[in-house]
């Protein structure tokens, strides 16, 4: 009986030091593994934090645009003049003096779908913010990027009645920089609504 109990020891001691390089052959098969899914996931959150980076710089840089194209006198420059939204300035005589722009239909609509375009632009802007800490893992920024996707559209019916209705009479005008800055401006908006329609959240 005696024998018995040691020859069991004997084979339990055995056993456990056959398998004991096993176990650590597993156990540091489980560390590498963990540690390279780590480092991946840690490469991937690294990636879609410059991602998001990138797309909110950009929309910044559309909001200033927009804001630029708006609010400066250069939509149409010629000689002496220089004309806006708002005025229409002259230099003479050493001054600058400025009246404002025509009440007439088209120029209106201009300066509210200009507006309207700063503001879808400013409220795409608060939704991806929003969305960024709310949005389930897995969703699309589909409520900012209709935001967007309508500033874009706002901007271009702007750009395109003021090229159509816009006086062209007076010699040696031209188009200013802050009509180029709005068409500049409308396919960074759409390209930047298609981004959000792509984009999804991932913790």
């Amino acid at each position: 009986m005696a024998v018995t109990i040691v020859t069991g020891a004997t084979e339990k001691k055995s056993r456990g030091a056959d398998t004991s390089p096993n176990s650590s052959l597993q156990h540091s098969i489980s560390t590498d593994t963990n540690f390279l899914l780590c480092l991946f996931d840690s490469h991937l959150l690294e990636k879609m934090l410059l991602i998001l980076l990138g797309v909110l710089i950009l929309h910044l840089i559309i909001l200033i645009l927009l804001i630029v194209s708006t609010a400066a006198s250069a939509w149409s420059v010629g000689g002496d003049m220089s004309t806006d939204l708002w005025y229409n300035c002259r230099t003479s005589n050493g001054g600058y003096h400025c009246k404002p722009a025509s009440n007439e239909d088209w120029i209106q609509a201009v300066q509210a779908l200009m507006i309207l375009s700063i503001l879808f632009c400013f409220f795409s802007l608060i939704a991806f913010l929003f969305q960024l800490f709310k949005l389930v893992k897995g969703g699309r920024f589909f409520f900012t990027a209709i935001f967007q996707i309508l500033a874009s559209v706002f901007v271009m019916c702007g750009a395109i009645i003021y090229t159509v209705m816009s006086p062209d009479d007076r010699p040696g005008t031209e188009f200013g920089y802050a009509y180029v800055l709005a068409w500049v401006a409308f396919p960074l908006c759409l390209i930047s609504g298609l981004i959000y329609i792509v984009l999804r959240k991932k913790e």
